[in-house]
């Protein structure tokens, strides 16, 4: 588990390069906001959390997935995490944020991502 990174992973990247296009500025983990969101857009209020679909336990078939090996230890990780994300959520809204999540599995198709994304900004 030591080489799974917490940030500036795959998807992030894929999210950020569609945001630069579209011409989106942005601030990267901003550490005074619960959650440590991956990506802030403070001019907007909006803030963006990429998350993979296995580590965060979405509803996808790659998330709904729980290893044989050691069962007990992944699914209390896992709801760990999502009760984690829960309140972090709360959290942000509570300060007048809007927060997004972005599944990895959402970046399978580019064209959605990007409409996605537009529709975010306008």
């Amino acid at each position: 588990m030591r080489r799974v990174k917490g940030q500036n992973t795959t998807p992030e990247l894929k999210v950020r390069k569609a945001l630069t296009k579209l011409g989106a500025r942005y601030r990267l983990h901003r550490a005074d906001l619960p959650g440590k969101p991956d990506i802030v857009m403070a001019g907007r209020k909006l803030v963006i959390f990429v998350h993979g679909c296995f580590w965060h336990g979405h509803d996808c078939t790659r998330g709904a997935r729980v290893p044989k090996a050691n069962r007990d230890y992944w699914l209390g990780k896992v709801g760990r995490n999502r009760e984690r994300d829960v309140t972090h959520r709360a959290a942000l809204e509570a300060k007048g944020w809007r927060v997004e999540t972005i599944w990895e599995c959402d970046l399978k198709d580019a064209s959605t991502l990007e409409a996605r994304l537009k529709a975010l900004l306008a």
